[in-house]
């Protein structure tokens, strides 16, 4: 049985990036690699909507979190994390882990972040220095109105650092429109490339913020990873096969069209919520904060999520993931981001309707018989 795998991260791979992943080393400090890197560093900007800089390090997107704080605040800074998710919530103790000032303003696990209960917290808070955003909450499914909440942070005078792992080329991402000063995803989601790459978009006023900062840093340095970018090298040995990967993925958006690459996600996103709905299901997000990436909803009541994911996985070949954090055992969450089609989507919600019959069957059965 093929395996129809819907994550919300590692995303199947595309040949042409599996190709890319089996090239030869090249001298990473040679002609070769310069125009490699001058030329993957110039989609990557194009696909984040900016005229500013784009940096690669070694890691995964959870890193993003420390790249952020090291370079663009100081131990004691007051900052805002904005949690409505598991991955706010890491956002907003590694924050604590560093010494900041960590203020919360907070919206109920499947309800988005309000932009008019961000303003009011920054009036009510002061001096601000940055607001912690998760643009797509991974954990949920839902997708916070990222552009009016980066209004408020601006207005506020405040950096806005976005946490797009799983929203970055999948959907509406106006890095220089909306404001936004870092930006940072991982290679393993809608990039369509294995795990291994952190991406980071990075705006003028953050390098400004970068110059203020007290915080020790050597690996995770990004004027020093602008610096050789800028020579199209990196400051230590580069993720030569992650770097093929990426440069090959970026270009097949590109020539798709990033803007046809959202709309595909919108329609994805339709299709799935539509089958679990079909199938009687109870979606997790708040209606109108649907992820287009990421679907999260309730698995059959009496049934866990482990019962219903071995189901998928055993009988249907669907690989899809449970919650986290207290809704490990009450979510299923299945990922249409990346390299996946309509066929696929509509594969994989047949199976979950045709699973939550035969679950709920089951349950029945045991409550009658107990």
């Amino acid at each position: 049985m093929s395996v129809n795998f819907r994550l919300p991260g590692p995303t199947p791979l595309p040949p042409q990036v599996t190709e890319a992943l089996g090239r030869e080393m090249i001298a990473h400090r040679g002609p070769a690699f310069r125009s490699l890197y001058h030329e993957t560093l110039r989609l990557a900007r194009e696909l984040h909507r900016t005229d500013g800089d784009v940096l690669t390090w070694a890691a995964s997107g959870s890193a993003g979190w420390e790249v952020a704080i090291v370079n663009l605040l100081s131990p004691g800074d007051l900052v805002l994390a904005a949690v409505n998710g598991n991955f706010g919530e890491r956002f907003a103790r590694v924050a604590k882990e560093f010494d900041l000032d960590v203020r919360r303003i907070e919206a109920p696990w499947g309800q988005p972040l309000r932009p008019e209960a961000l303003a009011s917290a920054l009036d009510e808070h002061g001096d601000v220095k940055a607001v912690l955003l998760v643009h797509n909450e991974t954990s949920t499914g839902v997708t916070n109105p990222l552009r009016a909440l980066a209004g408020a942070v601006r207005d506020h005078g405040a950096l806005t650092i976005v946490d797009a792992v799983s929203s970055a080329g999948a959907l509406p991402l106006e890095m220089d429109d909306w404001g936004l000063d870092f930006v940072f995803s991982g290679s393993q989601k809608a990039w369509m490339c294995p795990p291994g790459l952190l991406i980071a978009a990075v705006g003028p006023r953050a390098w400004a913020a970068q110059e203020r900062s007290r915080y020790p840093r050597f690996f995770w340095d990004m004027k020093e990873s602008k610096t050789m970018a800028d020579q199209g090298m990196t400051p230590t040995t580069p993720p030569l096969s992650m770097i093929y990967a990426y440069r090959t993925a970026l270009e097949m958006i590109a020539s798709e069209g990033i803007e046809n690459v959202w709309q595909r996600h919108r329609e994805l996103g339709a299709i799935t919520r539509a089958g679990v709905r079909a199938a009687g299901l109870q979606l997790f997000a708040h209606e109108g904060s649907e992820s287009n990436s990421v679907t999260a909803f309730h698995p059959p009541e009496g049934v866990t999520a482990s019962e219903m994911l071995a189901m998928l996985r055993e009988d249907y070949g669907v690989e899809a993931q449970g919650g986290q954090a207290h809704l490990v055992e009450r979510l299923i969450r299945i990922g249409h981001l990346g390299w996946v089609n309509e066929q696929e989507m509509g594969a994989a919600t047949a199976a979950i309707g045709e699973s939550a019959r035969r679950l709920s069957t089951n349950s029945q059965n045991s409550a009658i018989a107990s």
